[in-house]
């Protein structure tokens, strides 16, 4: 029986394809998690890096030594980082609305272990960011960042990584963004809650019998509540536009490598 026999370029491109898909496995958001199994995250690295494997055109020479090797790795290494980055900077401006609600709402000792990060989250964000995770999942959010996996080859291929000047200002717009979305998906409930509160101040004002701690407590967790659940839509229609942006993002980020 004959066994096929690789070069030492084709091992080479395998491992150095198989980075940049594991990277990006690891920082993409729902299957890079730490709930996620390390046996599926490695599965479908490899899965992934063999369906593409056939289309990739290898280097024009394999690396002469573990430093070149190295910088070759390292090099594939950002690539996944960064396409990474950007799924993982819209979530973590979803859970940054999520924990400005719960704090004006008075969840700010209300928190919830965050199984991803192990860290405490106000259970508002929790809430938003599992919902965002279905979200993500109902529109196919998972096979997107697989698919830009594949089109990063055709942007950019293997060795071809970089740092530019515009990849700096995209990546400084890309965190910005994440304010922006915190901004937009929490501004109606805080000014409610706002207005809440100033009128809670004026009673307390005009009548100070009343232990304004008392009424105004429940009262900012109802209109925090109801404030939620009537900007679901909202929130659903951003963060679905969000998801359905994320792969011209991701372009952008490979262009200006």
């Amino acid at each position: 029986m004959n066994f096929p026999v690789f070069s030492a370029g084709q091992i080479e491109l395998f491992f150095l394809i198989l980075i940049r898909v594991s990277t990006i496995v690891a920082m993409i958001p729902i299957l890079g998690d730490r709930t996620t199994p390390l046996r599926v995250k490695g599965g479908l690295s490899i899965l992934v890096t063999a369906l593409v494997l056939p289309f990739v055109e290898p280097p024009a020479a394999a690396a002469d030594d573990l430093f070149s090797l190295g910088l070759r790795m390292g090099g594939e290494v950002f690539i996944g980082i960064i396409l990474g980055f950007a799924g993982r900077l819209l979530f973590a401006g979803i859970q940054m609305a999520g924990q400005l609600v719960g704090f004006q709402m008075g969840f700010a000792i209300v928190n919830v272990i965050d199984p991803v990060t192990s860290g405490q989250v106000s259970i508002i964000a929790e809430f938003q960011y599992m919902l965002a995770g279905l979200l993500f999942l109902a529109v196919d959010g998972h096979h997107t960042m697989i698919q830009a996996v594949s089109e990063s080859y055709r942007v950019l291929p293997v060795l071809g990584f970089h740092v530019t000047g515009g990849l700096v200002q995209n990546l400084v717009a890309l965190s910005r963004s994440m304010f922006v979305i915190a901004a937009k998906i929490s501004a109606p409930i805080v000014v409610a809650l706002l207005c809440a509160n100033v009128g809670l101040g004026l009673v307390a004002r005009t009548v100070p019998q009343i232990n304004i701690f008392i009424v105004g407590f429940p009262l900012q967790i109802a209109i925090g509540l109801i404030g939620v659940g009537l900007t679901m839509p909202l929130f659903l229609h951003l963060a679905a536009g969000l998801f359905s942006n994320l792969p011209a993002e991701m372009g952008l980020l490979l262009r200006a490598m």
